[in-house]
């Protein structure tokens, strides 16, 4: 054998640090921490209002009504879907930056960040064009409105669970 030993594992220089980026007292962790967790509620309760919607739409008999559903989902997406979906995020990193957890550390909370960017692509890239689609009268697009509707609810409540379990597990970062 060399000269060289092997040092205990506690000696060895860990890749990322535990500690957070970040430093936020207590009393800020926590309100950040509360404007993340009603935010996401929102989020999820917007999503929710948005698959009722567009299901009642999708089986009304009057046309009028329908447009009108198709209306009123467009109000609720730019109310409450983007500015929450987007507080939700930004709430989020800076959770992640002032925390043990970190945003790339563990793979539940890469998980957590790459639900939230899907919800807010999904949102952007088929809601907000299907919705366009409806109010015009053009139509097709109500399955594509729901089942949209229905991945957005999912990975929200997949998000919440991974907060609520953590499940064991870094990332290679």
């Amino acid at each position: 054998m060399t000269d060289q030993t092997l040092a205990p594992p506690s000696a060895l220089p860990r890749a990322i640090p535990d500690r957070p980026r970040w430093s936020l007292s207590p009393k800020v962790r926590r309100a950040v921490l509360t404007v993340h967790i009603v935010t996401s509620v929102g989020l999820l309760g917007d999503c929710a209002t948005l698959l009722a919607a567009s299901l009642y739409a999708a089986g009304a008999d009057d046309p009028a009504a329908a447009t009108s559903t198709y209306e009123l989902m467009s109000v609720f997406s730019f109310v409450f879907g983007i500015p929450l979906s987007f507080a939700s995020l930004i709430s989020g990193l800076v959770i992640g930056f002032a925390t043990k957890w970190g945003v790339l550390r563990h793979w539940w909370v890469t998980a957590k960040l790459l639900l939230i960017v899907s919800v807010i692509l999904v949102g952007a890239l088929v809601i907000g064009p299907s919705e366009a689609i409806m109010i015009d009268g053009d139509g097709g697009r109500e399955t594509a409105l729901s089942i949209a509707a229905g991945y957005q609810i999912a990975a929200l409540l997949l998000a919440t669970s991974l907060s609520v379990f953590k499940p064991r597990g870094r990332t290679r970062r």
